[in-house]
């Protein structure tokens, strides 16, 4: 015997109008400035240009990737995948981190390798298009500043966009400080901070990700409370079997026996607990199952699965 409520699944499959057009948008703006950058840095002789091209056009396809997934993720059910391809956007969330990481590793290589064979550049080139590459990258983090704490996948989305924008702002610091001092050996310098700062803000996406892809209880939700909340319900002897995971990264999911000995209390009951764990607890997919512990549950031990 058991019931689920999910009444906020229609919500969650639909993509908000701002998130699309946030992606359309920043996708558009970042795949003309790389092209822009890279021709840019040719003729202004700058590794420190190209490889920033090389790194923003690592976000585009990092923006693609979370885009795409977004929208798998409003697919609806099928006999093969019972939940849809939400969970798409934890993979696409796991793919950007580990994708930016690895990019950043590049950009420390090739700083460590400029210190021993620095090139002369045309400094103004490179600060003008720095700049632009600021301006751009800004702009584009600012259009998912607002579901950046919601959604994993946004987040991600934010966070290349914000690393695109420090690494910008390093080239033209680097240039500026060039043109002052006549100190080449700043832009691979600034180049090494840059990558460390982006590793930084970067971690806490890869391990959040990783963890939702292992079926973690999601951050926020206290497992803890959860069971000792079931536990205090009317009529419930005991709680066993509880589940706590992310279908994607905006939807919680939970499962549970609940053992009472009087009997099923009714859907009513059951309809008005699933409705009470998402408003205290926002997990919007609910199953109970209720026992009445007649037959022992072979489920019953926490450590079996």
């Amino acid at each position: 015997m058991h019931s689920h409520n999910h009444p906020r699944d229609d919500r969650a499959r639909a993509m908000p109008s701002s998130q699309n057009r946030a992606f359309a948008v920043g996708v558009a703006l970042n795949s003309a400035f790389v092209l822009a950058e890279w021709l840019a840095g040719i003729f202004a002789n700058s590794l420190a240009l190209i490889a920033d091209a090389g790194h923003n056009l690592s976000d585009v396809l990092g923006l693609l990737l979370a885009w795409g997934a977004a929208a798998l993720a409003q697919r609806p059910p099928t006999a093969r995948f019972t939940y849809g391809l939400r969970s798409s956007t934890i993979l696409a969330a796991l793919g950007n981190a580990a994708f930016l990481l690895l990019i950043t590793g590049a950009i420390g290589w090739e700083a460590v390798q400029r210190f021993g064979n620095p090139q002369p550049v045309n400094q103004a080139m490179v600060i003008w298009v720095a700049s632009a590459g600021v301006a751009i990258n800004g702009a584009t983090a600012l259009l998912f500043l607002s579901g950046r704490k919601t959604d994993l996948n946004i987040r991600g989305a934010f966070l290349h966009m914000v690393a695109d924008a420090a690494v910008s702002l390093g080239v033209v610091l680097a240039g500026l400080g060039m043109v002052a001092t006549g100190w080449i050996w700043l832009d691979p310098a600034v180049g090494l901070v840059i990558a460390a700062v982006i590793v930084i803000s970067t971690w806490s996406l890869l391990r959040e990700s990783l963890e939702l892809a292992l079926h973690a209880v999601p951050k926020g939700v206290d497992a803890v409370e959860m069971r000792r909340w079931l536990s205090e319900l009317e009529g419930v002897r005991e709680v066993h079997d509880l589940h706590i995971w992310a279908m994607s990264t905006t939807e919680t999911a939970l499962t549970a026996h609940l053992v009472m000995p009087a009997g099923h209390p009714g859907d009513a009951f059951l309809a008005n607990v699933a409705r009470d764990i998402e408003r205290l607890f926002r997990i919007g997919h609910v199953t109970l199952q209720v026992e009445t512990a007649r037959n022992p549950c072979v489920l019953a031990p926490d450590h079996v699965v």
